[in-house]
């Protein structure tokens, strides 16, 4: 199982590293380890946030691994209190066969996940529209 660290991952402009740092390991199945872009917001509740869990499937066939990212913006009031006023919520879940032997399951993850990252498939979810 992996060790919890901190993650650097790169800002919008593709040049500038934005850290999320770790905020609590996870203590075993169905706990998420959470981490926190400590850089954005005054308080924890403003802040945007990754989680990654895992558990057993149903019939234990497959481990299932959730990730949910989430991305709060704020409004100040005209009293000046700082509030959440929407929250853009990402998410993937992958269930990984018990059955399915390492090199498919390291092909098959680093394909899909390669996949995730690119551009034409950000595109679409910054505009909310698939390609056409």
């Amino acid at each position: 199982m992996p060790t919890a660290a901190n993650m650097t991952v790169k800002k919008n402009d593709g040049t500038t590293d934005v850290v999320y740092t770790l905020a609590t390991p996870s203590s075993g199945d169905n706990t998420p380890a959470i981490w926190r872009n400590n850089t954005v917001g005054t308080a924890v509740a403003f802040r945007p946030e990754f989680r990654l869990l895992s558990k057993n499937n149903g019939p234990r066939t497959a481990r299932r691994v959730e990730a949910q990212f989430v991305w709060p913006t704020t409004v100040t009031g005209s009293d000046g209190r700082v509030s959440v006023s929407d929250r853009l919520p990402i998410s993937i879940s992958a269930a990984v066969p018990n059955g399915m032997v390492d090199t498919e399951i390291a092909e098959a993850i680093s394909q899909g996940m390669n996949l995730l990252v690119q551009t034409l498939v950000k595109d679409s979810f910054k505009s909310g529209f698939a390609p056409s």
